[in-house]
């Protein structure tokens, strides 16, 4: 067994793929489109293998990045494999324009990572 994709919405699907294929190097699917429901969507596959689904829908408004945590999805992980690449990701996606949670650091449970919101202002932590 496996983790087949993990799926998030956006409020604005182009922006979304366009960040995640320029930064992180997906590669998207073919936009599906359902009419009917005004739904939305692309697959973006990583080198992993790891395929992350962006969905919108009619009437989708974006959250607020400040909001307190809610139960459900946290952040999206991607190992860069080395400490020097966290720092480059990090500076990259800050002149970006992107917000930094926090700067590259080595955490209480040994692992080295920073924390960058994606322009929907979804959490994405980069790590070793």
């Amino acid at each position: 067994m496996h983790l087949e994709h993990a799926a998030i919405w956006t409020p604005d699907l182009e922006r979304l793929k366009t960040f995640y294929v320029k930064h992180f190097g997906a590669t998207p699917s073919a936009r599906y489109v359902n009419e009917k429901r005004g739904f939305a969507s692309y697959f973006l596959s990583f080198d992993s293998g790891t395929r992350l689904e962006i969905m919108t829908i009619v009437g989708l408004s974006a959250a607020s990045a400040a909001a307190a945590p809610v139960a459900g999805y946290a952040h999206l992980a991607f190992a860069l494999g080395s400490t020097a690449r966290v720092d480059g990701m990090t500076a990259e996606l800050a002149a970006a324009g992107c917000t930094v949670l926090s700067a590259p650091r080595w955490t209480g449970d040994g692992y080295y990572e920073s924390v960058v919101l994606d322009p929907d202002g979804n959490q994405i932590e980069l790590t070793v």
